[in-house]
């Protein structure tokens, strides 16, 4: 098992840790597993993050398929591990951490907003550093759709709502249906307790990815693109920005 501590605490990117385990993989390079780490493993549409264990360079870290709590870190072509039982520094690429954070959230404000304003509810959704998008079963948005969901999720951002994590034990949180706001529920079956994520007011749902504190920090949101994706469901494409829009 991996202790994942951005779990707590996003803004969190060094750690020292134990090595644990180290192998080769599928791809041929080097993978490690640690103690504990503070790089966020892909999941929930979100992309692992990057940095570095012992200065050397990680470019993903995953789930284990057989084993959800075990975390692998996957080292860049070249990289020697380090040796099992060393202690080592574990540092995140910060800049692309905090693009992804004001970008998960952006998405939590998306979310809310719809379910909101709509009471519809994500089928799917992926993001990159600053950009993503979401998959609503939404069958025909109204004229001016576009235009005024962009001012709705800026709105958000100015109120510069709080942001905060809780912990749940998984049978109680499985009793409030208000917690899974995608048509599917992502909640491994592996997990015993439940992570969710706050916006004040606005959304709260069953998270494991990373957030900035408040809807301020986001910094502004653009409504780059909505298609449609078959009838009856709309995609909404999101372009994070470093400065508000008013």
């Amino acid at each position: 098992m991996t202790e994942q501590l951005y779990l707590a605490d996003s803004s969190m990117f060094s750690c020292r840790s134990e090595v644990v385990l180290v192998d080769v993989g599928d791809s041929g390079l080097h993978e490690v597993e640690l103690d504990r780490t503070v790089m966020y493993a892909t999941g929930g549409g979100q992309p692992s993050d990057t940095g570095t264990i012992a200065g050397r360079q990680v470019v993903s870290v995953r789930h284990d398929p057989g084993n959800h709590e075990r975390l692998v870190h996957t080292l860049a072509e070249g990289e020697h591990p380090p040796e099992v039982g060393e202690t080592v520094e574990v540092v995140v690429d910060s800049q692309r951490r905090h693009q992804l954070m004001r970008t998960h959230t952006a998405m939590h404000i998306l979310c809310g907003v719809m379910w909101r304003d709509h009471g519809v509810v994500v089928t799917g959704g992926n993001m990159e550093p600053l950009s993503g998008r979401l998959d609503f079963e939404f069958p025909e948005p109204p004229d001016g759709f576009a235009q005024d969901l962009e001012r709705a999720l800026n709105a958000e951002v100015l109120a510069d709502r709080p942001i905060s994590v809780s912990f749940l034990p998984r049978a109680e949180a499985l009793l409030d249906e208000s917690l899974i706001r995608t048509k599917v529920s992502l909640i491994p079956e592996s997990v015993p307790e439940v992570r969710v994520v706050d916006i004040a007011g606005l959304d709260r749902q069953a998270d494991g990815g990373t957030h900035v504190g408040s809807t301020a920090e986001v910094g502004g949101l653009r409504v780059t693109k909505v298609q449609s994706k078959g009838k009856g469901f709309r995609r909404v494409r999101l372009q994070v920005l470093d400065t508000p829009v008013e």
